[in-house]
């Protein structure tokens, strides 16, 4: 069961007609959630840094849900990213804590639909004024999602809308949300590409054991360097000594793009999986490299079955990109 933190910006959620329908209907809906309301955590703005990033450690969707202010987000949401999304811990040399996990966008809206458009009275879309959050996701190694958000969702007594009206907007908004959390969580695509982000996460630290690594092997699976072919589990140790001895600790994979395709009946849940890596690391100065630095772009293609939620690679190739 994957745990959903929803992180509340509304900075007095006691006033809302709306993001408290939709906080209610999440904890009523979903059985594996956390709350934490910025609001009545911290008046004061004075951020536990540490009790908020321990939540997001524990977390598998994260969900940060606000109001729409300024084409942006209330103060209190903004404080709570710059001292928690801090370096090191979700970006930096060191900064992979996020890596891998979901990030969904969840919003309300006061005016009109039609109004997000280059003609009308806001000139841009909704996802354009999401664009710095988009990249912060992709800055922290998350997994962006398209945001979930709805308009006029402002009461104004006998001025704009009425509150029934805006709470049933609430209720529909929280039903599409919580519909997202299940697809996304549930999904065989979602659940490789953590995988993917895990595994090149792991690999970046070159670790003596590799026991993490043949836990997802199949006895028998092959791999393509352009080493070499290696053939099982020793197969993998050998080559993995190779790449021990040739790069240091603290490589960076950065997984630029990857594709899940079902392979033949989706429900034997055997998938292809087709990646664009690009490796940036140092070598060492006895190695066949002699301590040159890296910048290496790869294509790679798997194939992997997928068992409860459990990844098993069986086939592994990897192919250097030629640029002219």
């Amino acid at each position: 069961m994957s745990n959903v933190l929803v992180i509340s910006g509304h900075p007095n959620l006691n006033e809302s007609y709306t993001n408290t329908v939709i906080l209610e209907s999440l904890q009523q809906g979903l059985d594996s959630v956390e709350v934490r309301r910025l609001d009545s955590l911290y008046p004061d703005y004075q951020i536990d840094v540490a009790a908020e990033q321990q939540a997001l450690l524990k977390a598998d969707v994260v969900v940060l849900q606000f109001p729409f202010y300024w084409y942006s987000m209330p103060a209190l949401l903004k404080k709570y990213l710059d001292d928690v999304f801090s370096y090191n811990f979700a970006y930096g040399s060191k900064g992979d804590k996020l890596k891998g996990k979901d990030l969904i966008l969840s919003f309300t809206i006061g005016g009109p639909e039609e109004s997000y458009d280059p003609l009308g009275y806001n000139h841009f879309t909704v996802e354009q004024f999401m664009y710095p959050l988009q990249q912060t996701a992709y800055l922290a190694g998350m997994v962006y999602h398209k945001p979930v958000y709805s308009h006029r969702m402002v009461y104004i007594p006998g001025v704009y809308n009425t509150q029934e009206d805006v709470e049933s907007r609430a209720r529909d908004h929280a039903d599409a949300l919580m519909t997202q959390i299940t697809t996304i969580t549930g999904s065989a695509d979602n659940q490789i590409q953590k995988f993917v982000a895990n595994w090149f996460a792991e690999f970046d630290k070159l670790p003596e054991e590799n026991a993490f690594f043949t836990g997802f092997l199949a006895d028998d699976v092959t791999i393509t360097m352009p080493e070499g072919t290696f053939i099982g589990h020793e197969g993998f140790r050998d080559w993995y000594a190779i790449a021990r001895a040739t790069f240091k600790p603290g490589c960076d994979h950065q997984v630029e793009q990857v594709e899940v395709k079902p392979q033949g009946d989706t429900q034997a849940n055997l998938y292809q999986v087709e990646l664009r890596i690009r490796l940036q690391a140092k070598s060492f100065e006895d190695s066949a490299l002699k301590g040159e630095s890296v910048n290496l772009l790869v294509n790679e293609t798997w194939s992997v079955s997928l068992d409860e939620g459990k990844v098993t690679i069986h086939d592994y190739l990897v192919e250097p990109v030629n640029i002219d």
